[in-house]
């Protein structure tokens, strides 16, 4: 069987999602032939600035482009015109900090509004805009800083998550003591908390132009190639460093046509999923910002003050599509079992889930149950080096969604048969793929082999007897945790590196209710205290957390008296992941003699 060669993109869908904004420049063709992935639209021409947030100033200037949620309960509307006055204003006040087309401006920023504001800023300017996860410590965000190297850095007095507020500006003041380069500060009052103050510190109030100012004449906004960077966002590390994506234009034009043909069924879209995520960024800000149409924000955890306020923030922004990943799903369902009643949701119409499989007995869940009525749902697929979602299961208008070519091969690179597992790759490029990979050169080989084929995914998948994708995981041992990807490798490199481990292994496991985690198997070394494991575990877990943050931590450790050699690589990992261990438990002390139990049973 001849293995699967690169084909000629779907013209005829990315037409009709280029027709979604209005192009400063006409293109010439869709699509040329090109090494990687190509090149999209060449000679066209985007203002970002015009399509996201101008053209509905002006058509519509009362629509609400932004409805905002804060965890306190403070909740604050932002309409296009508003948003259009405030992004003018940045845009000056970042002009008379000397940012210009190309730099770098980093944004260590929660869920608020002036996260979109700022993004929309940096398009206007041609600026790359970053955003850093606002639970970083701070030897991450100095690791964040040293490799994208931003000139100005956005960050908040402090941030609301749980109940409590996390100290951002301190974090920012200790990072930037060890980092150089980052000439200004802007800080937004979030909290009203205490922050001390340096030199290149703004409030982000105060830099905004003052509303008489606007009046005078405005210098033309920057225009995007698709081929040109708008955003940095992070990979998990390989190699022992931050790698990084850089996505473009195309990735807004591919949000476009996702929202319109297979997302979002009514007005209302709440994405809910940290910012630092391209699949928030995309489908959750840009792609709606690009239609017009209305996006909800919500600051913090849905169980923040109580498990209702999920169901509360649904119906009183009247939700029409709810976009999240399956743990969240999960979760909804478990708090769901101890309300007295759930909450009908009249409005809401569609639930799609991302960033992880999406099992049947959840999705009849959500069908029958979530909204107290029916709904429709959809199971998304897609990557960080894709911009996010890039196939939906079940579409709205499948006319919208370009056809990507999705197929799986065995390890010869052949057609695998049908229920037969391989590795899935595209034949059909993407408009939102990375434009390039910064701290890790090799990996723009990874995707691509061969400059002018297929792209490689590292997802193992098979289709299923009905002819659907099933996903089973990755290749490259790189999971997904909670909708975020970690590396399974740097995770057990860290915990390598501890003086008393003789032996480590990392692997996923599967909670009773769906969830996969983290998990790690360690042989203790003869020079570790023999009486004191669970100190032993908590600095494990704490060196994790710091480095990788908390997503990366092993959930559970199996602390295993050895590892011998009947079970190897990926076998000895499978019957780690079938040990039994009593609900609860974050440490289990194990013999090998159990684990080749585990191993017997599941032959």
């Amino acid at each position: 069987m001849a293995r699967p060669q690169r084909s000629a993109v779907d013209e005829a869908a990315w037409t009709r999602a280029a027709a979604l904004v209005d192009w400063a420049q006409p293109y010439r063709c869709v699509w040329q032939e090109g090494p990687w992935e190509g090149r999209w639209f060449p000679g066209g021409r985007i203002d970002l600035l015009e399509n996201l947030v101008s053209r509905h100033a002006r058509s519509t200037p009362e629509a609400a482009a932004l409805a905002w949620a804060g965890e306190p309960g403070d909740a604050r509307t932002v309409t296009f015109g508003d948003l259009a006055r405030e992004t003018t204003q940045l845009i000056r006040g970042l002009r008379r900090l000397g940012v210009r087309r190309g730099d770098v401006v980093a944004l260590h920023l929660g869920a608020i509004p002036e996260t979109v504001v700022a993004m929309v800023a940096c398009a206007g300017l041609g600026a790359t805009y970053v955003v850093i996860p606002t639970p970083l410590p701070v030897d991450g965000l100095i690791e964040r800083l040293e490799v994208i190297a931003p000139r100005v850095l956005f960050t908040q007095d402090g941030a609301w998550r749980r109940g409590v507020v996390l100290p951002l500006k301190a974090r920012v003041d200790d990072a930037l003591s060890a980092v150089a380069g980052v000439e200004h500060t802007v800080v937004v009052r979030r909290t009203g908390m205490s922050v001390a103050w340096f030199e290149g510190d703004h409030w982000y109030h105060e830099l905004l132009a003052p509303e008489g100012s606007l009046s005078g004449p405005e210098p033309p906004a920057e225009l995007f190639a698709i081929g040109d960077r708008l955003t940095l966002t992070s990979l998990p590390h390989r190699g022992r460093g931050p790698v990084t994506a850089a996505l473009g234009p195309g990735s807004v034009l591919a949000a476009a046509a996702l929202h319109r043909g297979a997302m979002a069924d009514g007005a209302v879209t709440w994405v809910a999923g940290e910012m630092s995520w391209p699949g928030t960024q995309f489908h959750g800000i840009l792609g709606p910002l690009a239609l017009g149409e209305t996006q909800l924000l919500v600051e913090g955890t849905l169980d923040e003050p109580s498990p209702v306020r999920a169901w509360d923030l649904l119906v009183r922004h009247e939700v029409t599509t709810f976009v999240t990943v399956p743990s969240i799903l999960r979760r909804m369902r478990t708090w769901s079992r101890e309300l007295p009643q759930v909450p009908p949701v009249p409005q809401l119409r569609r639930v799609v889930s991302v960033g992880e499989p999406l099992d049947a007995e959840l999705r009849g869940w959500l069908e029958r149950d979530l909204a107290g009525r029916p709904v429709t749902t959809a199971d998304g697929w897609g990557q960080i080096e894709l911009g996010g979602v890039v196939g939906v299961d079940h579409p709205l208008d499948s006319g919208y969604l370009p056809d990507i070519g999705m197929c799986i091969v065995d390890d010869e690179g052949r057609l695998a048969g049908e229920q037969r597992p391989g590795q899935l790759i595209l034949t059909r490029m993407w408009a939102g793929m990375m434009l390039s990979a910064g701290g890790d050169p090799a990996l723009l080989q990874v995707h691509w082999p061969r400059p002018d084929g297929p792209y490689v995914t590292g997802d193992r998948a098979r289709r299923t007897a009905a002819g659907e994708l099933e996903f089973l995981g990755r290749i490259d041992q790189i999971v997904s945790v909670s909708g975020q990807l970690v590396s399974l490798g740097e995770v057990r490199a860290l915990l390598a590196e501890h003086p008393f481990t003789a032996s480590v292994d990392v692997l996923e496991r599967g909670g009773l209710d769906g969830s996969r985690y983290v998990a790690a198997a360690v042989v203790v070394s003869a020079a570790a205290p023999q009486d004191d494991r669970d100190h032993l575990v908590r600095e494990l877990s704490s060196s994790v957390r710091e480095i990788l943050g908390g997503l990366a931590c092993p959930k559970l450790f199996l602390v295993v008296d050895r590892f011998g050699d009947e079970l190897r690589g990926d076998e000895r990992r499978r019957a780690l992941s079938r040990v039994h261990v009593p609900p609860g438990e974050s440490a289990v002390v194990l013999t090998w003699a159990q684990v080749l139990a585990a191993a017997d049973n599941a032959s």
